[in-house]
């Protein structure tokens, strides 16, 4: 089993216990990279976190500057351990190291030192999160071994390896989750865990097949998949199943391309859910945006180069009376302009926003299937792009971009796959 050894020279077996430190106050002595580490896990459990350093991280200041901690803007003092329930010792310098956990020791409080772990009464474990469970992970003294096996863990939890089955419910519940722009690693870490819970997943096309493939042989998987001018299923049965499933107290994850809000319709879902009672977690996705222009080498703002984006939806040709945009205004603005789900009527696209105003030698490019293996790029300027994808035969999903960051990184920014 591991040991420490505390400042005797003693060997003891390590106690592992989990502190809840809600409102109890936890001393941080120093202000430097090893605190910036340690706060942010101090304040998600509540406690009421006081700093003593003669300066402080930008990140700290920050923090301080909210009111989120506590700083004593000096050298440490004996008494500041006074009240305190446990002591972070976060200094390179070994004297001053020893006088606080010789101040926490006469006081019976525990101390965590970043120096010197054997000086110390209380270690840090590597620590994965996952949901509500958490895993700490003590390696004997060997950081790297315990960081090790922590991320081990970690993984297997992520995707379903290892299982984590969640915590019961009284009835069931609806999670809608963006799984990205394409590469199934773009998914949120969240969201992969909810998928991970999952009873019933009900996907669109444009959900990354991998994830799928990851789902447990017991989930039921339900085809919502809405083929571009093809058939589709109507939202309202979408709306139907993530409630009738749900009603059966199942869990649901609605499993969407992108992200759930920007044009795919996840606020409809959410009030059909919320009217039937059905509670619902909303986890936002990598759009495809701004991660599908990134992916081909193209910054949707660059500084000096664009200083707006606008994202516009081109599923309805912008002469059809229900058009929503403002196609000849679009034409007047001097920023970057992203088109989803225009590929059909890029023609008419670019003859309105020619027609208006808009410079012929305006840089475009249309990808085709961003940050997937895929991945197609046609480039161009405004008056010619629609020709170039009907000659390259590119299909949807697809996404437009117009303007002069089209071209900024020139050859340095494609997407690089590791």
């Amino acid at each position: 089993m591991s040991k420490i050894y505390v400042k005797e020279g003693q060997v003891s077996e390590l106690y592992p216990i989990g502190l809840r430190l809600e409102g109890l106050r936890v001393l941080v002595v120093g202000g430097g990279a090893v605190a910036t580490r340690r706060v942010p896990a101090l304040l998600a459990a509540g406690a009421d976190v006081v700093l003593v350093a003669p300066s402080l991280t930008p990140a700290l200041h920050d923090l301080a500057a909210a009111g989120r901690v506590r700083w004593l803007d000096r050298t440490f003092e004996p008494g500041d351990v006074d009240g305190a329930w446990l002591v972070q010792v976060a200094v390179d310098d070994p004297v001053a190291a020893a006088a606080v956990s010789d101040a926490a020791r006469e006081r019976r409080v525990f101390c965590v030192r970043a120096d010197d772990r054997h000086a110390a009464t209380a270690w840090t474990p590597a620590v994965a999160r996952h949901g509500q469970v958490t895993v700490a992970v003590l390696g004997g003294g060997d950081p790297r071994r315990a960081m090790a096996i922590r991320d081990g863990i970690r993984a297997g939890l992520t995707d379903g390896t290892l299982n984590a089955p969640p915590a019961p419910s009284t009835g069931g519940a609806v999670a809608l989750v963006g799984s990205g722009p394409g590469d199934p690693e773009l998914i949120t870490v969240r969201g992969r865990r909810l998928l991970a819970a999952a009873e019933v997943v009900v996907a669109d096309r444009l959900v990354p097949g991998l994830l799928l493939d990851e789902l447990r042989p017991e989930v039921e998987l339900v085809d919502a998949s809405k083929i571009p001018y093809g058939p589709s299923r109507t939202q309202s049965e979408i709306n139907r199943i993530l409630v009738e499933r749900a009603k059966e107290g199942k869990f649901v994850v609605r499993l969407k391309g992108g992200d759930p809000y920007l044009f795919g319709r996840g606020g409809e879902e959410l009030i059909a859910c919320v009217e039937a009672g059905i509670p619902v977690t909303v986890v936002p996705g990598v759009t495809s945006a701004l991660a599908v222009p990134a992916a081909a080498g193209i910054p949707v703002t660059h500084r000096g180069v664009a200083h707006e984006l606008v994202v516009v939806s081109g599923h309805v040709a912008p002469d059809h009376p229900q058009s929503l945009v403002d196609w000849p205004a679009l034409a007047r603005l001097r920023g970057t302009m992203c088109v989803l789900m225009g590929l059909k009527n890029l023609p008419a696209i670019t003859a309105t926003l020619l027609a208006h105003g808009k410079p012929a030698s305006t840089p475009a490019a249309v990808v085709q299937e961003g940050t997937t293996g895929a991945q197609r790029v046609v480039r161009g300027r405004l008056d010619t792009i629609a020709e170039q994808v009907a000659e390259a035969q590119l299909r949807p999903p697809a996404i437009v971009v117009l303007g002069d960051v089209v071209g900024v990184l020139g050859d340095l920014g494609h997407l690089d796959r590791f």
